[in-house]
């Protein structure tokens, strides 16, 4: 490393070194922009800035997959090669740009610019296939325009649509929405309401208003705010988890990156609600653009005093960090997600206790997703009981769909919940393309379930789709018509798992594994007796043994094809 280079780097460590070890990720992310990767001596000199030890941040390193302890290109290529990806093409694109570039992926370009990787999903399913050349996202890309792909080109603008448009109301332009143009549209009504209640009529609105978390795990929002706001201890901290990395789920990269002021809006109303003075607003290091979108609004609305001190003259102090991460897909599970915060692995921890009472800190957190907290100002600003009116009654307000896969129209549509499959897939995503027949249809992503064309008719809401044994999980609806060999899907489910488990519990660390060598001898034509029964075991094991989420799901969607299409699992006569 130079004489400047190093200077400059210690000027940054210098800035960072208060925080300590919470600002090991920032410090090794900065780092890692001098050269691309992170030699020994760089390491070093992080772990002697933020007095944390090399062994610790050589740990952090090797556990987040966009930082490297080896030599990178100054650009990193990352190829989505998650199914719907794969489906459109990823393979051959990869291949094409290391043809252009002379490299195998992994390598380095003669001229040290570039570096070709495979990478699990990138949240742009709608624009398969996709990749991220440094921090610039592309979609559709072709193989014959590689050359066009390394000198960048214009970031893909994701089609909204749906039978409301509320949530998304500010979507679907291709830009960020302005403070001004947000608060002319009725932006900050919900804050400047909510501001002239009480926090415990902030809270009994929203569990009257029955929203419950859109991430995934549906737990009911306002009973999570009341227990942080119940808990003893201060400081007490919102943190907004937009580490959005389920395969086929991208609805919070455009609420980030087209509407960023709805979700610092409901940030504030939670800090109102259970007395929090700070917040993060973690970023999926997938995310670049939704990173500097989101940034940028913060600045915005922190030079109109709508977050900082005093905020809107309320008395209120309350101001939001930044964090972006690193490439996990674990760190979407909530105690995980605190953990990096906090300058460690992601490694989730177990519960409880609960972050309600002990989260980022070791202080009472409130966690949600993006979409979770653009529901906020809603249910402030028209009050719970016109909340309720839409959608149904174990199921209220509206919801958010991420399509994509084989289909005429893949986006992001919002609807009310009670509104069927079939309606979503074929009124609104214009059906199947000419002549294919439907062949299965992936709820809630990797982690979800199969339906298939019986299930059609299946009204989208928690209670309608648990009674059919279908999850609905963050929202994801991936379609595969008769062309898509449902294997390699299974094979790139079990992969992703396979790769992405963290490894702190041995069930799902060898069991990921395990499923994943089967779905791929069973991809490649060459399953054995027994395939089925290992499956079945592995799974169940996973489900009932696993610390975490990850581990409890990994199993879903091939259990499901097991039930729905059991000779998947024969080998081929």
């Amino acid at each position: 490393m130079s004489d400047p280079d190093l200077i400059r780097l210690r000027s940054t460590l210098a800035a960072l070194a208060p925080q300590g070890r919470a600002a090991l990720l920032p410090a090794l992310q900065a780092a890692q922009q001098f050269h691309g990767w992170l030699p020994e001596v760089v390491a070093a000199e992080v772990g002697r800035a933020l007095a944390v030890p090399l062994a610790d941040v050589h740990g952090v390193i090797d556990f987040y997959a966009m930082l490297s302890r080896r030599p990178m290109g100054r650009t990193v290529a990352r190829v989505c090669s998650a199914p719907v990806c794969a489906l459109a093409g990823a393979e051959g694109l990869a291949d094409a740009l290391c043809r252009h570039l002379q490299v195998e992926p992994g390598e380095v370009s003669l001229d040290g610019e570039f570096t070709v990787e495979h990478a699990p999903c990138l949240g742009l399913c709608d624009h398969a296939p996709a990749l991220l050349v440094g921090e610039t996202a592309l979609g559709r890309a072709r193989p014959e325009q590689a050359a066009e792909i390394c000198a960048r080109g214009a970031r893909p603008v994701s089609f909204v649509g749906g039978d409301i448009r509320i949530l998304t109301s500010n979507c679907g332009q291709g830009h960020p929405t302005s403070l001004a143009d947000y608060r002319s549209g009725g932006g900050y009504a919900g804050l400047n309401k909510a501001l002239t209640m009480t926090p415990q009529d902030v809270l009994a609105e929203v569990k009257a208003a029955g929203l419950v978390g859109r991430g995934g795990a549906a737990f009911p929002t306002g009973v999570k705010w009341e227990g942080a706001a119940k808990a003893p201890g201060h400081p007490k901290y919102i943190v907004c988890n937009a580490d959005e990395s389920e395969p086929g789920t991208f609805k919070d990269r455009i609420l980030m990156e087209e509407d960023p002021h709805r979700t610092i809006e409901g940030m504030i109303i939670a800090a109102h609600a259970v007395g929090a003075r700070r917040g993060y607003f973690y970023v999926r290091g997938e995310y670049p653009y939704a990173f500097k979108v989101v940034g940028d609004a913060l600045e915005e609305a922190r030079q109109a005093g709508v977050i900082g001190g005093n905020l809107l003259g309320s008395g209120l102090d309350f101001d939001i960090e930044m964090r972006l991460g690193a490439g996990a897909y674990i760190c979407g599970e909530e105690t995980a997600l605190l953990e990096s915060i906090e300058g460690k692995r992601g490694f989730p921890r177990i519960k409880p206790p609960f972050p309600t009472t002990h989260g980022l800190f070791g202080k009472p957190t409130v966690i949600n997703n993006v979409e979770t907290f653009c529901n906020v100002p809603l249910i402030l600003e028209r009050g719970a009981a016109e909340y309720r009116k839409m959608g149904t009654d174990r199921s209220p307000g509206p919801k958010l769909f991420c399509v994509s896969g084989q289909i005429q129209k893949p986006g992001l549509y919002e609807v009310t919940f009670g509104a069927t499959l079939r309606h979503v897939l074929f009124d609104l995503a214009g059906g199947l393309k000419q002549g294919r027949k439907l062949q299965a249809v992936l709820l809630g992503g990797a982690a979800g379930a199969f339906a298939s064309e019986k299930d059609l008719d299946v009204i989208l809401s928690f209670e309608h789709l648990g009674a059919a044994g279908l999850p609905l999980g963050s929202g994801a609806v991936m379609v595969f018509d008769d062309s898509a060999d449902l294997r390699d899907v299974l094979k790139r489910i079990g992969q992703f798992f396979a790769d992405e488990s963290c490894g702190k519990c041995y069930p799902c660390q060898l069991g990921a594994r395990r499923q994943y060598e089967i779905l791929d001898r069973a991809a490649a034509g060459l399953p054995v007796a027994g395939d089925r029964e290992r499956l079945a075991d592995v799974g169940g094991t996973m489900i009932d043994a696993s610390l975490c989420g990850l581990g409890q799901t990994a199993a879903t969607a091939v259990l499901s094809a097991l039930k729905l299409w059991p000779e998947m699992f024969e080998r081929k006569k």
